[in-house]
């Protein structure tokens, strides 16, 4: 649908917006009205004689009346142009594509019982709530991001996947991007041979290891559209113990915001397990639906009725005083 933005909204008529010149015209041509009344009036020298013959009128009553019969004209006419506005729609297809964290660092217990069980029960939660229509494919983030199930509406293969996740070395957050965007070039196309509108969920309680660049590879994907939903899972005071030693395994709750606002996306935290379940409701209603530019011409119709309709009281309120 094609819009021209006029003032604070959009029309997809623009050009019968035209008509609205009619009411400066209308508005000067009242003004010259009442004053060759006021004018005429002077010819009345007694004044009390027609005060008494004449009832006396609210000027402000009328002009208020004027102002809202020309508030009903302008909004009908605005309703004419087609007014359009941004209206929240359910998503009819969408390609998600889940990222989830199998770093060595996910077997902390700072979340109970570790970062890495409640990952996987969250997630099963998740892709069990979305869209039954929606393709989804799993992505392990590790050393060596792995496409493990490329995208499918079958969301008991996504279940078992998940459920079967091990851990592994490394946390490639970069490569897992690249890997999720190979991964929606593999989700079947419509009738129309179009893609569906591709999405990335990526969770993760730790930083780049593998010296890749994550914000570079955020950037091919706001080229390609994908909005990417970011979870910094995890508490700051979280840590494994590898090779005898005790390392901090903090989320990069900053990085993973910039690959967010880099992609038009989002930037969550969890630090429980049922703040990632509350994190996972958030994001399957939201990708639930889409904003669309829809026709409003109906609220337009309904406010200039409502101006109408005191308008009307008005002019009915001033002619029983005339009676």
């Amino acid at each position: 649908m094609t819009t021209t933005h006029v003032l604070l909204w959009d029309f997809s008529q623009p050009g019968r917006l035209w008509a609205l010149l009619i009411i400066p015209a209308l508005l000067i041509a009242y003004i010259i009205v009442m004053q060759f009344s006021k004018n005429r009036g002077i010819r009345y020298t007694n004044t009390g004689i027609v005060g008494a013959v004449v009832p006396r009128q609210r000027q402000w009553h009328r002009h208020v009346c004027v102002a809202l019969t020309l508030c009903s004209l302008a909004t009908i006419t605005g309703a004419w142009a087609t007014p359009v506005g941004d209206t929240r729609v359910p998503r009819e297809r969408a390609t998600i594509v889940l990222v989830l964290d199998v770093s060595q660092s996910m077997m902390a217990t700072d979340i109970s019982p570790s970062r890495f069980e409640a990952e996987k029960s969250s997630a099963v939660s998740f892709v069990s709530s979305l869209p039954a229509a929606y393709n989804v494919s799993l992505v392990t983030l590790s050393g060596h991001p792995n496409t493990l199930v490329p995208p499918t509406v079958d969301r008991g293969v996504l279940t078992q996947a998940i459920n079967s996740l091990t851990l592994q070395d490394g946390t490639a957050i970069a490569d897992s991007i690249t890997d999720g965007l190979a991964a929606l070039q593999q989700a079947p196309v419509s009738d129309d041979g179009t893609q569906a509108p591709g999405l990335m969920v990526l969770l993760s309680d730790g930083s780049e290891t593998s010296g890749g660049d994550p914000l570079a590879a955020a950037q091919q994907a706001a080229d390609a559209s994908v909005p990417i939903y970011t979870i910094a899972f995890g508490t700051q005071n979280g840590y494994v113990d590898l090779d005898g030693e005790r390392y901090n395994v903090a989320p990069d709750t900053n990085l993973l915001a910039q690959i967010a606002s880099t992609t038009g996306g989002k930037a969550l935290d969890a630090s429980s397990a049922g703040e990632l379940n509350d994190v996972y409701k958030d994001l399957s209603s939201d990708m639930g639906y889409e904003t669309q530019k829809t026709e409003v011409t109906a609220q337009w119709v309904l406010v200039s009725l409502m101006f109408g309709v005191v308008a009307a009281f008005g002019a009915v309120g001033m002619a029983v005083r005339w009676s």
